[in-house]
């Protein structure tokens, strides 16, 4: 909608809207097939304006997940992109990585580039302290492995809380979990961490299995990756047909859930999913149930909301909003 001034002796003059600043953003990961994805949705859209990349063991180890990050920006030339390494386990827990589900490497099924610019000395912490310190606005992080490398962040330097605009999590589950019966594997990675980050005080969103699960990417949809003709395009295709083995083999799936490119998606087209605020804690003491996110649905605690969880996508929408990434990264990377 465009609204009218006047100039001179009173002649309207149409203005159009400004376009909003683009949200300043770090990504922290463990790619993983669907944080890949997510790197390219933060990249491509306009709304957002990536700062950084930071990783975490999960998917894979440190080192595999670190190469991939590095992978991922050099095939679409975005090597300008910082990537930090951070946390190699979880806080006081071991490491389970999911090579049943990404394979060995994290990022198995095509013929990805070698890295062409290495990691920051500084490391994930240190390289989120100066981006924030530097920052003329508070900076969004979206947190799409297990969290902790957040968890850290808010320990280390609890000053820079409010520096942090807010942060964007693909974790959890109110139903059935991946890893355990009732937990998804980011947060049953590292739950102290979790039970840390939503705490924290600052605005969460929170995007569960339950959301992204409707967020199955099929082979109609891989098949328009394939129809761009790019570089890009074909690796992501041969990515995805890779990653929908497992799901097929789980769920009986004809695709696969691209779980964290949802939370991405989601801080640039808001109205992508459907969200609802509710209390949610994260259960640290029964090996049964570690991991498990206790969403509050009824507000039977009595507790305020601490987290806006996801509970609805359009998932026509989402699959064109992927397509449309990879196509517009592959014009410039293949230019």
């Amino acid at each position: 909608m465009t609204r009218q001034g006047t100039i001179g002796g009173g002649r309207p003059v149409a203005h159009t809207p400004a376009v909003p600043d683009p949200i300043p953003l770090i990504l922290d990961c463990d790619p993983g097939h669907d944080d890949a994805l997510a790197i390219i949705v933060a990249l491509a859209r306009p709304e957002l304006r990536l700062l950084a990349v930071t990783t975490v063991a999960g998917n894979a180890g440190l080192d595999a997940t670190t190469r991939n990050a590095l992978r991922v920006l050099t095939l679409a030339g975005r090597t300008d992109i910082p990537v930090a390494a951070g946390a190699g386990r979880p806080l006081i827990r071991d490491l389970h990585v999911a090579a049943n589900v990404h394979g060995a490497s994290g990022l198995a099924g095509a013929d990805l580039p070698d890295p062409a610019f290495e990691p920051r000395p500084e490391g994930a912490i240190e390289l989120i302290r100066s981006i924030l310190l530097a920052a003329d606005a508070p900076v969004t992080i979206a947190a799409v492995g297990p969290l902790t490398n957040i968890a850290l962040l808010l320990r280390t330097h609890p000053e820079l809380t409010d520096r942090i605009a807010g942060i964007r999590i693909m974790g959890g589950a109110l139903t059935e979990g991946n890893t355990t019966a009732s937990a998804e594997f980011n947060i049953w990675q590292d739950p102290d961490a979790a039970r840390i980050v939503l705490d924290c005080g600052r605005p969460i969103t929170l995007m569960t299995l339950d959301v992204t699960h409707q967020a199955v990417f099929g082979p109609a949809d891989v098949a328009r990756l394939d129809g761009l003709g790019t570089r890009i395009g074909a690796v992501f295709a041969d990515l995805l047909r890779y990653f929908a083995r497992f799901h097929a083999e789980r769920y009986g799936w004809d695709g696969s859930p691209i779980h964290d490119a949802v939370a991405v998606a989601h801080l640039a087209v808001p109205d992508l999913v459907r969200t609802v605020p509710y209390r949610v804690d994260v259960e640290i003491g029964s090996e049964l149930t570690r991991g498990r996110t206790v969403v509050d649905l009824h507000g039977l605690t009595g507790q305020p909301s601490n987290a806006e969880v996801g509970v609805a996508i359009d998932r026509a929408r989402f699959a064109d909003l992927l397509v449309e990434a990879v196509r517009a990264i592959g014009a410039v990377a293949d230019a």
